[in-house]
């Protein structure tokens, strides 16, 4: 690819027009069904204010705090994928993630998960093509993480006897939450054995290439080739665990970190039947709700996920009341703080280009 090509390349991914206006009606519905869905089940999104005032000042200050280091922590160690394969700094990786965080929020259906590796191609020397492999080998891994965390939270968390039939009022039952877990579990390992198999065997994959494009069109062999190439350039951390085993270890650490913000807001809230491991499954299921399609703000999946997570451990009438100051400062404070973090990236800008 040559340079005009790969400083357009980034270009080009961004939608349409006529595409994003279309993403954003459909994230629209998305949104009113979610708002239904809340009302039906009687699931405030937010509280009183005297219920508010109630919690005190050092919870959410200090929730805050921890998310911004979480997200940070979620931000660095995608330098330890991409360094195999590309010459990038932190700064450049840090101002990629961030600015990647708020396209995720105000992007409807998940389209921001294209500003991240088009951010740090941009910035940096590294291909398009390359960085959306490695970030979405990095989002495999990442569920992979959450769900093993996950399933681990599932086994030491006390539930309630017998689980509710229904999430607030909806008629959902609770036992739904651990089927889906244990489903996200599987799938998340075939996708790991799926990369690693696209990545070892890729000269054979090049071959077949070749083999059925290569007569007929030429071109669109060579074409289909270099993309390939560049997109099991993006996994090459595999095969080195100085690039795997930081990025392992930092992802614990997130994730441990994570469930103890979780647990602190939790119980600064009032909920003292949350220990460490329930709010850790609260944020598997969380982590779950968000990785479909939504709406802008992650509005409604959200709220009803955490709910959702809830319904495991506590009576429908402590959610209903403590358990809506809680989903409401988590909300509220998650959506914050990575508003105002990418703004300042943003004008702390990439550094100079390696």
């Amino acid at each position: 690819m040559s340079d005009v090509e790969q400083a357009a390349a980034p270009a080009r991914v961004l939608p349409s027009r006529r595409r994003l206006v279309m993403s954003v009606l459909i994230s629209l519905i998305i949104g009113a069904v979610f708002v239904w869905l809340l009302k039906a089940g009687a699931l405030p999104v937010v509280p009183s204010g005297t219920a508010l005032g109630a919690v005190p000042l050092w919870v959410p200050v200090a929730y805050a705090f921890v998310w911004l280091v979480v997200l940070f922590l979620r931000g660095v160690r995608w330098y330890w994928l991409l360094r195999p394969v590309t010459d990038v700094s932190v700064r450049q990786v840090l101002y990629a993630s961030f600015v990647g965080y708020a396209a995720l929020v105000i992007l409807p259906l998940r389209m921001g998960e294209f500003m991240r590796p088009a951010m740090i191609s941009r910035h940096s020397n590294t291909r398009f093509f390359t960085a959306t492999s490695s970030s979405g080998a990095e989002r495999v891994l990442d569920g992979l993480i959450l769900c093993v965390f996950m399933f681990t939270a599932l086994q030491l968390a006390p539930r309630v006897e017998p689980l509710p039939d229904t999430i607030g009022q909806l008629p959902v039952p609770a036992n739904l939450v651990p089927r889906a877990a244990y489903l996200a579990l599987a799938g998340f390992s075939a996708a790991l054995i799926a990369m690693a198999v696209f990545y070892w065997w890729r000269s054979f994959a090049v071959r077949v290439i070749q083999l059925v494009f290569g007569r007929i069109a030429p071109r669109l062999a060579s074409w289909l080739t270099v993309r390939f190439e560049q997109l099991t350039d993006g996994l090459s951390f595999l095969k080195t665990w100085s690039a795997t085993g930081p990025f392992v270890s930092i992802s614990l650490v997130y994730w441990l970190l994570n469930a103890a913000g979780l647990w602190l807001v939790l119980r600064g809230c009032g909920l003292a039947g949350i220990g460490f491991w329930e709010a850790a499954v609260v944020m598997g299921v969380l982590g779950l709700g968000l990785l479909t399609p939504n709406a802008p703000g992650y509005f409604g999946a959200f709220q009803l996920s955490v709910y959702a997570g809830l319904a495991l451990f506590l009576p429908p009438g402590e959610i209903l009341g403590r358990g809506v100051v809680a989903v409401f400062y988590i909300y509220v404070l998650q959506i914050g703080v990575i508003l105002l973090s990418s703004g300042a990236a943003a004008l702390l800008g990439p550094g100079p280009r390696k």
